[in-house]
């Protein structure tokens, strides 16, 4: 991606079974609903979600990820059933280094939909996107050593696990190890 090229707030990604698209204002109900769903799984691993997860929270998210989108900095999508519309998840590239043309990918569904392989299938298409709009020549993943759901769906995707790297997260107040896997273009296949 060129320094004045922008990526469309219009642009959606799908393979027929899911529909990807950046969030907007309208997703806010869904997703706080999406993440109070999901505190037993989802936020096991991602703070953020819990049992408090209001409309507010989800409205100040979708803002974050539009400011993101429109800097080039990180581009976050809602993710869809395509057939009935359903809010699934999300997917999306962040911490966007652009001297190094490496981004990271990270990725959750809701409870209800868990086991699916929707994670590994939205992740895949926004790795596509990273690597054929961006211009990235790396994508990390990024895991806490314990999360197998998310090291499952690296692995599925073609991801390399490269390391469990001392103190490469901050959570929940506190330095933690985590898992690094890595996708270049080539893994996806």
């Amino acid at each position: 991606m060129g320094a004045d090229e922008t990526i469309p707030a219009a642009l959606e990604l799908t393979d027929g079974r899911l529909n990807l698209r950046p969030w907007q204002d309208r997703d806010a109900a869904a997703l706080s609903e999406a993440a109070r769903e999901s505190t037993e799984s989802v936020g096991r691993w991602l703070p953020w979600c819990h049992a408090d997860y209001d409309l507010h929270a989800a409205a100040a998210w979708v803002t974050h990820c539009q400011a993101g989108w429109h800097s080039g900095e990180h581009f976050a999508f809602a993710v869809f059933d395509a057939a009935s519309g359903d809010l699934l998840g999300g997917v999306g590239l962040g911490q966007r280094n652009r001297v190094h043309r490496s981004g990271n990918l990270g990725y959750w569904v809701r409870q209800s939909r868990q086991g699916q392989g929707i994670a590994s299938a939205a992740a895949a298409m926004v790795a596509r996107f990273g690597f054929g709009r961006l211009g990235l020549i790396r994508i990390e993943i990024i895991a806490l050593p314990d999360n197998r759901p998310s090291r499952r769906t690296a692995e599925k995707l073609g991801a390399q696990f490269e390391a469990v790297a001392r103190h490469r997260l901050w959570e929940r107040e506190q330095a933690c190890d985590a898992a690094v896997y890595a996708l270049i273009p080539r893994d996806l296949g």
